[in-house]
């Protein structure tokens, strides 16, 4: 008989579990599943939370594990482990909410389609006059929205990505000559923003050639919140993002000063200078903003990379 875990990494959001939980338990399922807490490390009070919905809940059994490595690689790839038994591996994130179908699509995918990844539609829900004038569609994706059209498709290029705020798995993929993991240089820490593990891990998949699925009748409401609307945080977002690529990857370098090749330092200064034109005209210039950031971060990045491999 095969198995699915739908598992919920989770840090300090005791609140949204007490939501998300009992949501979990009772979705439509084609197979019999379980629903996995990864606890890394919580201060707030969510061990106690998932016993009581334990003992007084109803629906799918609960299982609670405690990683105490900190970071949400950690809590993912411990998840993947204690998934291994399961046929299939399902991830929601912890300001989540599934809609009824999302476990019958996921099966579906992985099962009748034989997809070895499949990812959902993640909505991003504002509550009532929260979301702020200048945050337009276009930014959505930054805020882990995914909407690639209303009928399902096969995903072969990094154009049509799936995040693992609402992604499936074969678990095979983490078992054998594949052996996939999230890949810890990615690691994102208690408050910390960014990440970018589970880009690493789409991109991998790709290069092995996996059947990688798109199912918009596997969706989630996703709710942001407060902190992250505000433009000082897709500035900050952009930031790391160009640190850890830079460090991770490194940059396409000739002459270079301290590590810093040239045509950076000339990017940012681009993106800066029409982010203020911009500005100036009136315009919205977020997003030239946040290239300059990336590129700043980039810069940063390809610097302590060079320290690290110069030994300074």
């Amino acid at each position: 008989m095969s198995m699915l875990t739908y598992a919920v990494c989770t840090w300090n959001r005791r609140e949204s579990l007490r939501r998300l939980l009992p949501r979990m338990r009772n979705l439509e399922c084609p197979l019999p599943y379980e629903v996995l807490v990864v606890d890394n490390r919580s201060t707030d009070g969510t061990a106690e939370l998932v016993e009581r919905e334990q003992k007084s809940g109803s629906g799918a059994p609960l299982r609670y594990v405690y990683e105490a490595k900190q970071g949400i690689v950690h809590a993912r790839n411990r998840a993947i482990e204690e998934s291994l038994g399961s046929d299939f591996l399902l991830f929601i994130d912890d300001d989540e909410l599934p809609h009824p179908g999302v476990l019958k699509a996921a099966c579906q995918a992985l099962g009748e389609e034989g997809a070895d990844c499949v990812g959902g539609r993640v909505r991003v829900q504002f509550e009532q006059g929260q979301r702020p004038a200048w945050l337009t569609d276009e930014l959505l994706g930054f805020l882990a929205e995914v909407d690639h059209g209303p009928e399902p498709l096969w995903i072969h290029d990094r154009g049509t990505p799936v995040w693992t705020a609402n992604i499936g798995y074969r678990t095979r993929i983490f078992q054998g000559s594949w052996g996939l993991r999230f890949d810890e240089r990615y690691n994102r820490e208690g408050g910390d923003i960014g990440g970018g593990e589970d880009a690493a891990m789409f991109w991998s998949l790709l290069a092995r050639g996996a059947r990688i699925r798109y199912r918009p009748d596997m969706m989630v409401d996703h709710f942001v919140e407060k902190a992250r609307l505000k433009r000082s945080y897709f500035l900050r977002l952009h930031f790391r993002a160009g640190i850890r690529k830079a460090c991770n990857e490194g940059v396409i370098v000739g002459r270079q000063l301290f590590g810093v090749p040239p045509y950076l330092l000339l990017q940012a200064a681009r993106h800066a200078g029409r982010s203020v034109m911009q500005v100036i005209r009136g315009l919205p210039a977020l997003r030239e903003a946040m290239n300059a950031a990336h590129a700043v971060g980039l810069m940063l990045g390809a610097h302590r990379r060079w320290r690290h491999h110069s030994g300074g």
